[in-house]
């Protein structure tokens, strides 16, 4: 059985990369959602809850991690990140790989990566879509989010690669400043042609 076209999904805060991760699966491809596994691995009872208590003392409990805890600890300490990375990142590629040998049957299967570019997670990616809209819709977008300010905004725009640096890199690019409709069909048009590129599956 041969492996399914593997095609990372990416995109810059409130570009509709869930949105499109979504539209994936209503179209019946299966989504490996990276943020997702880290909520689990995470979570009450969650594999990584151990390893991290004991590097990051203090910051897990019955709930899971303390994620405001761990974040203020890991927050501006370029050392304290690479620790905690150096546990989650191996636990989230071993659960892709998992998730691969599941859907060994599928022609295409689609990592949905935030920080694709912003962490180099494009090992074993067939191709890459970037999901992009007007600086303008983003930022409305963003700015409607319950607690975002402007400062906050601009914040996590200045730790993530720019848009046009990402569309520059990208196979595809989803456009999610159309209308919906629109953006659905160039959803369905991309399904298509990436499973036309693994025709023996």
């Amino acid at each position: 059985m041969s492996r399914p076209f593997v095609l990372g999904l990416t995109g810059s805060i409130g570009m509709g990369k869930s949105a499109v991760a979504q539209m994936m699966r209503e179209a019946g491809v299966p989504v490996f959602d990276a943020d997702a596994q880290v909520h689990r691995l995470q979570g009450p009872g969650g594999a990584l809850l151990s390893a991290i208590e004991a590097a990051f003392p203090g910051t897990t409990g019955p709930n899971g991690v303390d994620r405001a805890k761990l974040g203020a600890l890991v927050f501006g300490d370029p050392a304290a990140l690479a620790r905690l990375e150096r546990i989650v990142h191996p636990a989230v590629a071993a659960a892709r790989e998992s998730f691969l040998i599941e859907h060994a049957g599928q022609r295409l299967v689609v990592f949905d990566i935030p920080l694709l570019f912003e962490k180099g997670h494009g090992a074993g990616l067939d191709a890459v879509a970037v999901v992009s809209a007007p600086a303008a819709v983003q930022r409305a977008r963003v700015l409607a989010r319950p607690g975002m300010t402007a400062e906050k905004f601009a914040q996590i725009l200045a730790l993530q690669v720019p848009d046009a640096e990402k569309r520059a890199r990208a196979d595809h690019i989803i456009d999610t400043g159309l209308p919906l409709d629109e953006t659905r069909a160039m959803v369905n048009d991309l399904i298509g042609q990436l499973g036309e590129k693994n025709p023996s599956a």
